[in-house]
């Protein structure tokens, strides 16, 4: 395993002691998708974890294990299915302006998520989207890569990945400034809360393991979504400012308190991180027992 770590460490810029993550998480996680693989044919492995928590670089290094060993495997991100600018802009008149800034449930294109997950099982081409953050938009068709299947593995990443409508009755009380003055009516929760009921659990059904990165709490969330910004703005001149970031965080707030509580205790694998996104714990349960 040390060659192709010690090129995916140089590659990422990533730390020395991101070994242990990949020993302590990828590793298992590996593991368990081939076994899966063994059986479903391809695997679609969701993964779930708050902006910033490395959820891409946990994906892409486990894609590179199982790759070593043989498999063919991919890491899709939930942010390349984004709606553009100008979907988002329709429902943002038609249902909630909030609806305008992607992110929470509702500004996705489920349908082409769908898609693209059960055409990887298939022997044919499956071009994959990807999505501009700086830009705010999808980049063209022309742009996307292009995989033939069918894979071993497809590792599904996505900051709501696997996550469950909440009750009703917890929409009632706004969970941030910006839910009280923009959304006082909680018609944007309310149709948020609908879409991730309805469509988003077709998506989510696809899932034959769910791997939850468990932040120590909503408020390290802002901290690690700053780093990523700062790279973004570092790499493409294009990004949020200070004030900007706060606002758009907001959005992921309360589904993001909500994965927290109540994810822990259904999802396959739970992985504590502390506030330098080290492990501090994981847990893999064993599907056989879950069903017993």
């Amino acid at each position: 395993m040390s060659a192709w770590l010690d090129q995916f460490l140089e590659t990422e810029r990533l730390p020395g002691r991101f070994a242990e993550t990949v020993e302590r998480v990828c590793r298992p996680l590996a593991d368990r998708a081939a076994r899966l693989a063994e059986v479903r044919g391809t695997a679609v492995i969701g993964m779930c974890g708050a902006q910033g928590s490395g959820k891409s670089t946990i994906a892409a290094a486990t894609v590179r294990l199982l790759e070593a060993e043989g498999r063919s495997a991919v890491a899709l991100s939930l942010d390349d299915f984004y709606l553009g600018r100008e979907a988002r802009a329709w429902l943002a008149g038609k249902v909630h302006p909030l609806l305008a800034t992607r992110g929470p449930p509702g500004t996705h294109d489920v349908a082409l998520a769908c898609g693209v997950l059960d055409n990887l099982a298939r022997p044919e081409p499956t071009p994959l989207p990807a999505f501009d953050k700086g830009m705010d938009e999808r980049r063209p068709r022309s742009q996307w890569r292009t995989l033939h299947g069918p894979v071993d593995v497809v590792i599904f990443e996505g900051w709501c990945v696997g996550a469950k409508a909440q009750p009703a009755a917890a929409l009632a009380e706004p969970v941030n400034a910006l839910e009280a003055e923009a959304d006082a009516d909680s018609r944007w929760r309310a149709y948020v809360n609908a879409q991730l009921a309805g469509p988003y659990q077709a998506l989510f059904g696809r899932l034959h393991m769910l791997t939850l990165l468990a932040a120590p709490g909503f408020e390290v969330v802002q901290a690690w979504r700053a780093e990523q910004e700062h790279k973004l703005i570092a790499r493409t001149g294009r990004g949020m400012s200070e004030a900007e970031l706060a606002r758009f965080v907001a959005h992921y707030e309360r589904l993001t308190r909500w994965i927290l509580a109540e994810m822990p205790a259904r999802a396959d694998m739970v992985v504590e991180l502390d506030p330098e996104r080290r492990p501090l714990h994981v847990g893999l349960i064993d599907q056989a027992d879950r069903k017993a």
